[in-house]
C-alpha cells in the first residue's frame, strides 16, 4: 500500500529539464545584496501561511506516534524531494520518509510544500510535524527546532558557466553570485562577501531554480549552493562546470570531492522542541535501514558514482 500523500502549496519550475528547490540556512552577513525573485508561475493546491496551524489533533506533540506525520518540505530541490513527469513526488527524501515512517514506524506520511525561508516557523506553529527538506544542521537553527541524527553529509559548492574567466576561489572577488534565500549557500556566499571587503554581489532567489536559470542568462556569473545539487543542474546543462580548488571538505580531513568546497555540512530531519519522544524514535528507525542497508540502496539510488 502506497502511504505516501503530496499536498502542493506551489509548482516547480523547469529549468533545462531540472526541478529544483533549496537547502541549508545562511548566517549574517555585509555589502551589497540585492533581491531578485525568480519568474515562475505556480498553482497553488494548498497554502502553507506560517501564521496559521493546520496540523490535526493527531499529529500534535501529545501524540508520540501520529497516525500520519505531515512533513514540510521546500519542493522541488532535486535530488531530494522533485515530482516526476507524471507528478509523482520522488527523491533522496522521499525515499527516506518511505524508510522510515512507513516501513519502520507502521504509519502513513505526507509531504506538504512551503517555502524554506519561512519552514522553520511553519513547523513551530503547528504547520506540520517535522521538517525534511535537505536541512543543514546549525547553531542558528538548534536554537528554534532539535534535529535528527545527521542522515546526509554536504558541502557548498560554486558552478560556473565553462567559459567564464573565474577559475579559482579568489576569481570571485569582484563578481554576481546566485544564492537561495535563507540556506547556508546564502550564508557561505556572505562569508565571501566579508572575506572580500564586500566586494562580491549577491543575488537571492526564491528558489534555486531561480538562480540556475540566472546563470545560463548571464545575470550572475557563478551560483553557491549543495554539491548534490548543483551536480544535477550540471549534468543536464551543456557548459556548467563544477570551480575546481581545495576548500574545507580538504581542510578538515574529509574524503574531498573533486571541485571547491566552502563548507562540510550535515542534513537532519528537524523537530519541535517539545517533541522528544518523536525523535527518539526516528533516530531508532535511521539506525535500523543504516544497520540493515536500507540507507545504502536508498542512497546509491540517487549518488551511485
Amino acid at each position: 500500500m502506497d502511504r505516501r500523500t503530496y499536498l502542493k502549496s506551489g509548482g516547480g519550475v523547469l529549468v533545462g529539464g531540472l526541478l529544483a528547490g533549496c537547502s541549508g540556512g545562511g548566517s549574517g552577513g555585509q555589502a551589497t545584496t540585492t533581491t531578485a525573485d525568480s519568474e515562475m508561475e505556480t498553482e497553488t493546491e494548498v497554502t502553507t501561511d506560517p501564521t496559521e496551524t493546520t496540523e490535526t489533533t493527531e499529529t500534535t506533540a501529545e501524540s508520540t506516534i501520529p497516525e500520519t506525520v505531515v512533513i514540510g518540505s521546500d519542493i522541488p530541490y532535486r535530488p531530494f524531494e522533485y515530482e516526476t513527469t507524471d507528478g509523482e513526488l520522488t527523491g533522496f527524501d522521499v525515499d527516506i520518509a518511505a524508510a522510515v515512517f512507513e516501513d519502520q514506524l507502521g504509519i502513513d506520511y505526507e509531504f506538504q510544500s512551503t517555502s524554506f525561508d519561512s519552514i522553520i516557523p511553519s513547523l513551530n506553529n503547528g504547520n506540520f510535524r517535522i521538517i525534511m527538506s535537505a536541512m543543514t544542521i546549525n547553531d542558528e537553527r538548534d536554537e528554534e527546532v532539535d534535529f535528527s541524527d545527521p542522515y546526509f553529509t554536504a558541502y557548498q559548492t560554486v558552478i560556473v558557466r565553462e567559459d567564464s574567466s573565474i577559475s579559482s576561489r579568489a576569481d570571485l572577488e569582484g563578481q554576481t553570485v546566485g544564492v537561495q534565500k535563507g540556506t547556508t549557500g546564502a550564508g557561505a556566499a556572505e562569508q565571501l562577501q566579508e572575506e572580500f571587503d564586500g566586494n562580491l554581489e549577491l543575488n537571492e532567489y526564491d528558489q534555486i531554480n531561480g538562480a540556475f536559470q540566472a546563470l545560463l542568462n548571464g545575470q550572475v556569473n557563478a551560483v553557491i549552493n549543495d554539491n548534490t545539487v548543483n551536480a544535477e543542474f550540471a549534468s543536464e546543462q551543456d557548459g556548467v562546470v563544477f570551480l575546481e580548488g581545495d576548500g574545507a571538505a580538504a581542510d578538515s580531513d574529509q574524503d574531498a570531492p573533486p571541485y571547491l568546497t566552502l563548507t562540510v555540512e550535515n542534513y537532519g530531519i528537524a523537530f519541535r522542541e517539545d517533541d522528544d519522544e518523536f525523535l527518539e524514535r526516528v533516530n531508532e528507525a535511521l539506525a535500523t535501514i543504516r544497520e540493515n542497508g536500507t540507507y545504502d540502496e536508498i542512497y546509491s539510488a540517487y549518488f551511485a558514482g
